[in-house]
């Protein structure tokens, strides 16, 4: 099986490349910058890919990468800041903070490479670097430049070395897709040989190996994360799993009953921990948000540790972390940036009794929803949207109390409701409520009000690393925003979010 070499410099779209590589059916995987040679050649790849990165090159302690790399004689592609460290390393010259450029640019192709072959003369890309190159290193040719003159792309053909300055890993760059598949199938001479199928095998085979014969304590959400990571586990070792399906007090409104029900039809021993009190109590006038992940993180833990006693032999938490929840939360590495801490990853405690098992955490959310498909999940559970682990914490803006909870569940489960008989919901990756800690002043009856604001916000995604908002059709918007001030006691004021992801996150918090 081939396999792509991803080093990662600390960029925010580095698992984007893994998985645009994977979906071209080529194995990929993702090793720290300051990785060993000696590492990357025991991968055997076939190609190696540098990713992007936060730093300047020219920062003290920016990432680098072994000067042996370009002796391999393995093709090397340098993206956004690996182009930038390539030109540093090879002797040419980066000039720093200047002709910035974020966002969608024009750029156009002026040399002939396998790189480009098939694709337009000019094109939109995405572009997100301050530094730029001011003068291609000895042996590279330009292949590309943007409208401003800042080198778009570039190779030295003899060493099997090619930059590109823009991003091809994210959907908003056109053609990213088969400038990938080039370096792929053109430059590295890949096999498409890759699939999930052979993954789940392999994996399964992990899960048995590391946890030997110990038991396993899952935490179900309801959600797909969870659940496939259970099944999957479940086919690992049998009935030494135990599920957990803890009531936290932040679910949506007759989201334990409904979960509970769609369990029945998965072969899992589920037991039911209403641990709500214990949780709101632990969150009592908290309104930081990281605040928030991290007592939710905590007090998930020790109410697992607390279950677990009960199960003899019981030595490992399995969650459905996945490779998202991985990098926002910067446990990527030492120069990656912290979006937000995800409750199962930043807030979990050090002296936690359990050790992990994550299964999914080099995954994406549709390859593992292509898993659950593989594992003969229920498609009511595939299809469900994503909820965050920490649940309405994160929609209930400022303090958490039983009230305003409430409030947030009726004018969530509206919202839905609505949008819910859209022909095109199928298409959304997520749609919720969020209730905002500002009151503004209202009139109903012909008397004043003075009440929280509701805002709904609903997107599209391929990954949940970007997103775009959906375009609602006015008539159901209209009619959440009645339903809402008519029947939510506490909301006179409902807004729309219309805001992409950059530069906001999907969640609030």
């Amino acid at each position: 099986m081939d396999n792509i070499v991803i080093l990662d410099c600390g960029s925010q779209f580095t698992q984007l490349i893994a998985r645009r590589v994977r979906e071209l059916k080529v194995h990929s995987e993702i090793l720290p910058w300051d990785v060993s040679l000696g590492e990357i050649e025991s991968r055997k790849p076939c190609g190696i890919i540098i990713s992007g990165g936060p730093m300047s090159v020219s920062d003290e302690d920016a990432p680098s990468v072994p000067e042996g790399l370009f002796s391999l004689g393995v093709p090397v592609l340098g993206v956004c800041y690996g182009m930038q460290l390539i030109t540093r390393m090879r002797g040419g010259r980066v000039t720093s903070g200047k002709a910035r450029e974020y966002g969608r640019t024009e750029i156009s192709v002026s040399g002939k490479s396998p790189l480009f072959e098939g694709i337009p003369s000019f094109f939109e890309v995405w572009m997100s670097h301050a530094d730029h190159i001011e003068e291609l290193a000895p042996g590279f040719t330009p292949l590309a430049e943007t409208s401003g003159g800042v080198p778009a792309a570039m190779e030295d053909a003899e060493k099997g070395i090619w930059g590109l300055q823009f991003h091809p890993e994210v959907v908003h760059t056109r053609f990213g897709t088969e400038i990938l598949s080039n370096f792929l199938f053109r430059v590295c001479s890949c096999s498409p040989d890759w699939d999930l199928g052979d993954w789940v095998e392999s994996m399964t085979e992990e899960i048995r190996r590391k946890v030997g014969e110990e038991r396993v304590i899952c935490g179900l959400s309801g959600g797909v994360d969870s659940s496939v990571a259970a099944v999957l586990t479940a086919r690992a070792i049998g009935d030494r799993l135990d599920c957990l399906f803890v009531n936290n007090g932040l679910l949506r409104l007759n989201e334990a009953e409904e979960v509970l029900e769609q369990y029945k039809k998965l072969n899992l021993r589920v037991h039911y921990v209403d641990a709500s009190e214990q949780f709101l109590s632990a969150l009592s006038g908290v309104t930081d948000p990281e605040r928030k992940r991290k007592i939710i993180g905590e007090t998930f833990i020790r109410v697992f540790e607390k279950a677990a006693a009960s199960f003899q032999d019981a030595g490992w938490l399995l969650q459905g972390t996945l490779y998202p929840d991985i990098i926002e939360s910067g446990f990527k590495g030492k120069n990656a940036s912290v979006i937000k801490s995800h409750h199962n990853v930043g807030g979990l405690p050090e002296d936690m009794k359990l050790n992990l098992l994550e299964p999914l955490r080099d995954l994406f959310k549709d390859e593992v929803r292509r898993t659950g498909r593989l594992l003969g999940l229920p498609e009511e559970i595939l299809s469900r949207q994503p909820f965050p682990g920490p649940g309405l914490a994160v929609r209930c803006l400022g303090e958490i109390t039983p009230e305003r909870l409430e409030t947030l569940r009726k004018a969530d489960w509206i919202f839905r409701e609505e949008i819910a008989a859209w022909e095109n919901y199928p298409e959304i990756w997520q749609a919720f409520a969020v209730l905002l800690p500002v009151k503004t002043v209202g009139v109903m009856g012909d008397c004043r009000t003075y009440s929280e604001v509701a805002a709904l916000r609903a997107v599209e995604s391929h990954d949940g690393m970007t997103a775009d908002w959906v375009r609602v059709p006015y008539d159901i918007l209209d009619r959440t925003a009645r339903r809402i001030c008519n029947e939510v006691p506490g909301i006179n004021r409902v807004a729309l979010d219309v805001t992409s992801k950059p530069p906001s996150t999907i969640e609030w918090e």
